[in-house]
């Protein structure tokens, strides 16, 4: 009997082990240049914004084109409204970016544990738990984990920065933890 308990004993450490060594922790501030690559990736993943945009901007060019060639010399007004969408198009992210960065920058320092239990993220003024069900996965980039909520338009996401981490080999085990709970996309 005796021995049995021992075993128990012995298991349960090990278990805690497991535990202790499945939890992940990072500290960062929350960047315009973080958020535009979680932005951005999520814009891969939803390849049919990519293909409204490129049809949007391939009619515009046409718009644009056509106008020229029936005149025979490049009208002004037609020109600048051109390149305003081109602008307004290509820095939609950048803008979305620097909105975002508004709403979060203000709260400071961000502190985030990944476990087995999910995601914690707290600053000083808040404090928000997610379970692994909420996501639908993660996307690794060089120097940040994207993790991408569930919903079809993928409206939330968190962005975790490889430089939160404290050491080279919390990258790892960060990766083994998403890959363990969640899947990439």
């Amino acid at each position: 009997m005796a021995e049995d308990r021992e075993v128990t004993n012995t298991s349960i450490n090990s278990a805690a082990d497991v535990v202790e060594e499945a939890v992940v922790q990072l500290a960062y501030r929350p960047s315009p240049a973080d958020t535009l690559v979680g932005l951005r990736t999520r814009q891969r993943i939803k390849w049919w914004g990519l293909v409204l945009r490129s049809v949007f901007l391939t009619l515009w060019v046409a718009q644009w084109l056509l106008g020229t060639i029936g005149r025979g010399s490049v009208d002004v007004f037609s020109t600048v409204l051109f390149l305003l969408v081109v602008l307004m198009v290509g820095g939609y992210p950048r803008l979305q970016a620097a909105q975002v960065q508004r709403l979060v920058g203000w709260q400071g320092e961000y502190r985030t544990v990944v476990s087995s239990a999910g995601i914690t993220t707290s600053s000083d003024h808040s404090t928000l738990i997610q379970k692994w069900s909420v996501l639908q996965g993660y996307r690794e980039t060089r120097g940040h984990f994207v993790l991408l909520s569930r919903d079809p338009n993928i409206m939330c996401l968190e962005v975790l920065p490889k430089h939160g981490l404290s050491t080279a080999d919390d990258v790892d085990r960060l990766r083994a933890l998403l890959d363990r709970h969640s899947t990439r996309v």
